[in-house]
């Protein structure tokens, strides 16, 4: 795990052709199989890849370390370069060429029967995607924050419960040590009752301009990468500067809030509610394309009482990361195997048999595995992340309209405004649209 310090990081490694082929075993999906443990002649859980460029494959690799467990049988990517380097990888680790390629999510469902999907994509393409792969009754591993807007979100919630499906979030946090003994402190009150928490994700990069024009690559398909996003000229941003522009993403803000502000809600006994009111300013570029806040910094308050603040990281005191504030003290965790509190003797308390134990996973990847063979929730489940990115996502509403949001938890509704209603959602370039579920 230490690897993941950051979703910048990924596999840098290609594989070389395997010479010759080898038969194995053919590979079923369970359902073939009904419920239960299943008696195919592999056991393994047969899974796909939809978007397999850097964190899509760090996903991948993820995964291929469990080769007693899984079988990747098949990807689909828009970018043919992606797929070349995903197909290479798999066919080496199964020792034949057997690994299909698809450059469309439709045709790769329509054609494989799974297990489970692994899927890392462009925030816009979260909701259509999402909820088309829940409709077909497959488990999945989607990468955060779960959606672009909070429609999106609760689509894609409504589809996982539906279909009765297992869901992993990429919130691979909560499967650190550090970050689950900071939130089981908190929430037993070791820093006494939590009056306010705060949440520092990454400043945003203030070098930013307009990319000039240029033709699209013949590997890219350009059209199928906007999919339900405006349609633009290609400028280079396919592969990661995305996350710099409103209409695929809201910038760090966003890209981090499923990690931190996710780590915020299990130790405060957040996870299944909102705010009631949000507040925000944000300080945005004032030329180019890229238009996500580069300053950013919202206050949540709850029902209960509890504060949040949901700031960049050069605004607070602790910085990155997660701080809950008792009346007792304060206790903090970030990556790097980092916690600390105000008074060290709160880190070597002892949680009692009767307290709250949060949730233990050792390695994200194996817990979603291990919950499709239980039927046990994944560590990270669909309606925890959709809280989570909530969260930032009202505070985007409140910083786009410069207002005081108020918001019905349980209704999942902005109260009195429909101005700020209206952002709950974008627009789709036709002919996308949400699946209906």
């Amino acid at each position: 795990m230490a690897n993941k310090s950051s979703r910048r990081d990924f596999v840098k490694r290609s594989a070389a052709l395997v010479a010759g082929t080898f038969v194995l075993p053919q590979i079923f999906p369970s359902s073939t199989f009904g419920m239960g443990r299943r008696t195919a002649p592999s056991d393994r859980i047969v899974i796909g890849s939809i978007g397999v460029g850097s964190q899509g494959m760090s996903n991948m690799m993820d995964f291929l370390k469990l080769k007693d467990a899984i079988q990747f049988v098949a990807v689909c990517d828009v970018d043919k370069r992606h797929l070349a380097k995903a197909k290479q990888t798999i066919d080496l680790a199964n020792k034949n060429s057997d690994c299909r390629s698809y450059g469309d999510y439709k045709e790769f469902l329509e054609k494989e029967k799974l297990d489970a999907v692994s899927i890392a994509l462009p925030d816009h393409w979260h909701g259509i995607i999402y909820s088309a792969v829940a409709n077909k009754k497959i488990n999945v591993y989607g990468e955060k924050p779960i959606c672009r807007t909070i429609k999106d979100g609760q689509t894609i919630v409504n589809a996982v419960k539906k279909n009765n499906i297992i869901w992993q979030t990429g919130s691979w946090q909560r499967s650190l040590s550090n970050f689950r003994r900071g939130a089981e402190l908190a929430i037993n009150g070791r820093a006494g009752k939590i009056k306010y928490i705060e949440v520092g994700l990454p400043d945003g990069s203030k070098g930013i301009g307009t990319p000039p024009v240029m033709p699209v690559p013949a590997e890219l398909d350009w059209d199928m990468w906007l999919g339900p996003a405006l349609k633009v000229p290609y400028r280079g941003i396919s592969h990661w500067d995305w996350r710099w522009i409103l209409d695929y993403s809201g910038g760090e803000l966003t890209d981090w809030a499923g990690h931190h502000i996710d780590i915020a809600n299990w130790g405060a006994g957040l996870e299944h509610t909102g705010p009631v009111e949000i507040s925000g300013k944000g300080v945005y570029p004032v030329e180019g394309i890229f238009n996500v806040p580069v300053e950013y910094d919202i206050l949540c308050k709850y029902a209960n009482g509890i504060e949040m603040r949901v700031a960049n990281a050069s605004r607070l005191p602790m910085r990155l990361g997660t701080t809950w504030y008792g009346d007792l003290g304060w206790i903090h965790v970030n990556r790097g195997d980092i916690i600390s509190a105000s008074d060290p003797k709160i880190l070597q308390e002892v949680i009692g048999e009767n307290e709250i134990h949060l949730y233990k996973s050792e390695n994200h990847w194996q817990n979603f595995i291990d919950s499709i063979r239980s039927g046990k929730p994944a560590i990270a489940p669909v309606e925890v992340a959709h809280r989570a990115i909530s969260v930032a996502l009202l505070g985007e509403i409140a910083m786009t309209t410069g207002q005081t949001i108020k918001w019905d938890p349980e209704k999942e509704e902005i109260i009195g405004n429909p101005q700020a209603s209206r952002l709950m959602s974008r627009p789709y370039r036709q002919p996308w649209a949400l699946p209906t579920v």
